[in-house]
């Protein structure tokens, strides 16, 4: 029974990662199971990369174990309630973590140098390959922990949660919209767009929640004045000289409001006297916050939102094509450096305005080149095994929008073929940039998915048919040109024959540096920060 491949999952990998009492915080995102080591010594990775279940590890500010979509949704609460069970049965031998909860901006100490590429004569093989990635994760992790990062980071984690309802309703709404299109089942319209709807309605008062608990005040208390925005009595407050409207300033408003609210709130923590906190401090914070939020955030971030949708819609009606070369070409290299996450508050600011974001098609087409890379390595490579089953076992999740056990585990590592799946991207982007700077504008009614599992949640101005066929065809440019420039160039030949070569004779190859060096990598066929690569995420 499936239940029972997630609990033996969940089994084997409990103990891997050192017993429930090694374990300070358990999570989850789109496609990893996300924990908060105490000792990372106690950590089996290559134990656990071995598992059939497991795509791969990363270390970043958590420790992450790949499962994919789906998977790690039904894994989590067996791994939870078998950690539960086992804390409880051995309070004594498996004591409770000492020191702060590892939250999501915690970064996990790192006991031991990451590995190097191995000299010894071996034709390399796909293990090699993710040492070296490994290495490269060493040597930029440093780097990535800039203020600047570590709070677009933090940001991610405030929207990465509301993914799975944005998915959801999303999928709704597509077939709300086709059954209205058909004139089919109009007893039914209501109903399906009242669900699609009702989310969005009140996302901010989500975004508000998440904002409070990610920054440390309390969550309802951001909740409770995010809620002030989507009140419809708003209407009848004037601030900057204009009615307001309910919902004026969306998420962004929320984000700021809720930020405000956690300020505040610490402020009164510390200047309320005990006897009076219960009392003064929620009110104070309530009161202060709703009133900059009427008076001043809902119109400033009304006038950022309306911007952000202007701008896009600007940008890719007057140079679509050029805009998607650039945002399908840098996508990859945004996602190694951890800057792709500044991109999530945007997408669900568009999805808030418009139905859909346009930017999130665009941006898949980089999983796409990632693909097309992938096959052609394993072309390229016929007699490296290790290398050619890695590929072979990650190119489905790949056709899926998971694109990471491919990018962490062949290209990156091998560092010329990165680039040319980045080119793969900046094609496939331009074609779909080119549709829409002729007016089919391609969208996504939700963020998270890509490639394949992205076709439910598209969206656009046209026709679904012809918003389909262009979001394929943008799919299999990336796909051929991926191919084609890492066939041809992806591989010197010096390096082709090394890989080639026979296991007794052949050294192992200096892999390719890329132009940049991207951001935190992963020890095995891994993936990156938040989403799949649509999001992870992405």
């Amino acid at each position: 029974m499936p239940e029972d491949k997630n609990c033996a999952t969940a089994a084997a990998i409990l103990p891997l990662v050192g017993g429930a009492g090694n374990l300070t915080s358990i999570a989850h995102c789109m496609t990893r199971l996300r924990l908060g080591i105490q000792d990372r010594s106690l950590v089996q990775d290559e134990a656990l990369k071995a598992l059939p279940a497991v795509m791969g590890v990363v270390e970043d500010d958590t420790y992450q174990i790949v499962l994919g979509p789906g998977t790690v949704a039904r894994v989590t609460p067996e791994f939870e309630r078998l950690v539960a069970e086992s804390r409880a049965m051995a309070p004594t031998t498996e004591p409770e973590p000492t020191g702060p909860p590892l939250t999501s901006e915690t970064t996990t100490p790192e006991s031991a140098p990451a590995p190097t590429p191995p000299s010894s004569p071996a034709t390399p093989t796909a293990e090699e390959l993710a040492a070296h990635g490994a290495a490269l994760k060493a040597r930029q992790k440093s780097r990535n922990a800039t203020p600047v990062k570590l709070f677009l980071r933090r940001i991610a984690n405030i929207f990465v949660p509301l993914i799975p309802a944005l998915i959801g309703c999303g999928i709704i709404a597509g077939i709300n919209g086709l059954l209205t299109n058909l004139g089919w089942l109009p007893s039914v319209v209501p109903a399906l767009a009242a669900m699609a709807s009702g989310f969005m309605s009140l996302i901010a008062v989500f975004v508000g929640y998440n904002t409070a608990k990610e920054f440390g005040g309390t969550p309802i208390l951001g909740g409770a004045v995010a809620a002030v925005i989507v009140f419809p009595g708003v209407t009848h407050i004037t601030a900057f000289g204009q009615h307001l409207s309910p919902g004026q300033g969306g998420v962004l408003g929320a984000l700021a409001a809720a930020l405000l609210a956690v300020q505040v709130e610490k402020w009164c923590r510390k200047a309320v006297p005990e006897a009076l906190d219960v009392l003064l401090t929620p009110t104070l914070t309530v009161l202060v916050t709703g009133l900059v939020t009427l008076f001043g955030l809902m119109f400033v971030a009304g006038e950022a939102a309306t911007a952000i949708g202007t701008g896009a819609n600007w940008l890719l009606a007057h140079g679509g094509a050029f805009a998607g070369l650039i945002l399908g070409g840098l996508f990859l290299p945004l996602v190694m450096l951890g800057l792709h996450q500044a991109l999530i508050p945007l997408h669900t600011t568009l999805i808030e305005q418009q139905g859909y974001t346009v930017l999130l098609p665009i941006l898949a087409m980089a999983g796409a080149g990632q693909v097309g890379a992938a096959i052609a390595v394993y072309l390229r490579l016929p007699r490296n095994r290790s290398i050619r089953r890695t590929i072979k076992s990650a190119l489905p999740a790949g056709f899926l929008g998971v694109g990471e056990p491919l990018i962490y585990g062949v290209s990156l590592p091998l560092g010329r073929p990165f680039i040319t799946a980045c080119l793969g991207g900046a094609c496939g982007g331009a074609f779909v940039g080119f549709f829409n700077q002729l007016g089919d504008a391609v969208g996504s009614t939700a963020i998270g998915p890509s490639g394949w599992a992205l076709f439910p949640l598209v969206k656009g101005n046209h026709t679904l048919a012809t918003t389909l066929t262009v979001y394929a065809l943008g799919l299999a440019v990336g796909y051929l040109t991926g191919f084609l420039a890492t066939y041809f160039f992806g591989l010197s030949k010096q390096l082709r024959a090394e890989l080639n070569a026979d296991p007794d004779s052949a050294p192992t190859p200096t892999p390719t540096p890329t132009a940049a060096e991207p951001a935190p990598t992963t020890a095995g066929s891994a993936t990156a920060p938040g989403t799949p690569a649509g999001l992870g995420a992405p």
